[in-house]
């Protein structure tokens, strides 16, 4: 227990937090025949989650260093079970959003303080034994979490996502007090709460204003006015980080091409890979009949040729430039996006099976890669700022994908359906529908939907990738001292 208890309690909190990403996606249909919920509902069920996590992540992780790691971890533990309770228990879509938020403010302190309480037991040997335990831990949970959602919400119901977090947290936060000892940062640090509103503010805004576009149109007044006002909060940040003693991100980082390349990918890389799976899940479930465990199990090639692949790079690939993972993963799942757009009303979802395994294998060269190659591009001393960065804007480029993407699919279908028959549809309306519109119609739509979505997802990735190529270089390795030294002209032998 002293050995690997640590590593115990921090890997069961990290898969209970990263399992409520992806656990929702099954559960969406159901939720919204529930609670009458539109596809907006829906799209800040998700994200709602996502975004406190973004947002928040950074200022958790400086917080911690002052007040202790093991004590925000606690408290990060019982918030997110409090709110896992509410969420269970809404009545409406209002009330689940906002629990769903609050989940994101507990599993920000339970992320932010994952890898620096391991560094703080672990060293050498045994910190890279547990790291590697940790990344698989982080990768099955976004595989299971599909399928154990589809189990829940087909067996007790969808509110038992929420409520099997109980225990765990229980178990949790006793196993984290008996075995975790505390840590803190170095001292003198302060927490820069002012960059940490504004960027929540600015993650907030746009996100927002990318949904109500959706809805409104991007010329709408309503639209308009939350992008001015993300883009009047990303200024601010940047203005007080400049200033900041202790920033939340070192803006001077930002001139460092490679840098700046890994979190473009890293950001690219959630929304693209991802993004489209919750309407994917309602489509399946809504138009194709399918059960939540079964809707559950079509997304297992995907996770499966991850995994794999995941296995393949980490022992076959050491050594390999970042550029050539991240880059080239990236074009495999903007590839894999694009394979998927072949669908039409008589499609099934075996149709979707090659690009499936196509954005898996993508996912597994880019994810166990990412984080290690933002910590290569920086300083030494940044090396636990970058890893923050880096998980926050992979939550980040999540929230806006889901946004984004749902924007796209109402905007295809919107042409081929009844005014405001989109949004109904897309939120799992489908039986309303059925009495005006034609259930060929239905699917066409949708699949038009798709379609259009699934190429916008290809196009970004394949543009990630290749910005990734170009921007992230390997340094040449400085010459050994043999090398560098001046060779001695060669001896002339004179000729008798």
């Amino acid at each position: 227990m002293r050995t690997w208890g640590t590593l115990t309690a921090v890997c069961l909190g990290t898969f209970m937090l990263l399992l409520d990403v992806t656990i929702v996606v099954v559960a969406l249909p159901d939720m919204a025949g529930a609670l009458h919920a539109s596809l907006t509902d829906l799209q800040w069920v998700v994200d709602g989650y996502a975004l406190a996590l973004a947002a928040l992540l950074l200022g958790a992780g400086a917080a911690a260093d002052i007040l202790g790691r093991r004590r925000v971890h606690v408290a990060g533990v019982v918030l997110f079970a409090v709110a896992s309770l509410l969420c269970g228990l809404a009545s409406g879509p209002g009330t689940l959003v906002a629990a769903r938020a609050l989940q994101g403010v507990g599993a920000a302190a339970m992320f932010a303080t994952t890898l620096p309480l391991l560094g703080s037991v672990y060293q050498g040997a045994r910190r890279s034994a547990a790291l590697g335990v940790w990344g698989a831990v982080s990768g099955g949970a976004a595989a299971v979490g599909p399928v154990l959602g589809g189990l829940l919400t087909e067996g007790p119901g969808w509110r038992w996502i929420f409520f099997v977090n109980l225990p765990v947290s229980v178990v949790e936060v006793w196993l984290t007090l008996r075995v975790v000892p505390e840590s803190r940062g170095p001292r003198g640090m302060r927490v820069d709460w002012a960059g940490t509103a504004a960027f929540a503010c600015f993650a907030g805004g746009v996100t927002y204003a990318v949904v109500r576009a959706g809805e409104d149109g991007w010329t709408a007044s309503a639209s308009l006015t939350a992008f001015a006002c993300a883009a009047l909060a990303l200024v601010v940040f940047v203005l007080v980080e400049r200033r900041a003693d202790h920033p939340l991100l070192d803006l001077a980082l930002l001139r460092k091409p490679a840098f700046v390349g890994v979190m473009a990918g890293a950001f690219a890389f959630n929304g693209v890979a991802f993004g489209v799976t919750p309407y994917l899940s309602i489509w399946m479930q809504t138009l194709l009949g399918m059960s939540p465990v079964r809707g559950g199990l079509t997304l297992l090639p995907m996770t499966v040729a991850a995994m794999i692949v995941a296995v393949l790079v980490g022992r076959l690939l050491h050594g390999v430039p970042a550029r050539l993972t991240i880059g080239g993963g990236l074009l495999l799942i903007g590839s894999g996006n694009i394979c998927q757009a072949v669908l039409d009303a008589g499609s099934g979802w075996t149709a979707l099976v090659p690009g499936f395994v196509l954005v898996g294998a993508g996912t597994g060269f880019v994810s166990p890669t990412v984080a290690g190659a933002a910590l290569a591009a920086v300083p030494g001393e940044r090396a636990g700022m970058a890893g923050g960065a880096v998980n926050t804007v992979r939550q980040l480029g999540y929230a806006l994908g889901v946004a984004v993407f749902g924007t796209v699919l109402t905007s295809r279908m919107t042409g081929a359906l009844p005014h405001g028959a989109a949004h109904d549809l897309a939120g799992g309306g489908a039986r309303t529908l059925r009495g005006n519109v034609s259930e060929p119609a239905l699917r066409a739509a949708f699949a038009s939907g798709l379609n259009g979505t699934l190429v916008a997802a290809g196009l970004a990735g394949i543009a990630a990738g290749a910005l990734v190529l170009v921007l992230v270089r390997t340094p040449r390795p400085a010459p050994t001292a043999a090398e560098a030294a001046p060779r001695e002209p060669a001896a002339v032998t004179p000729r008798r």
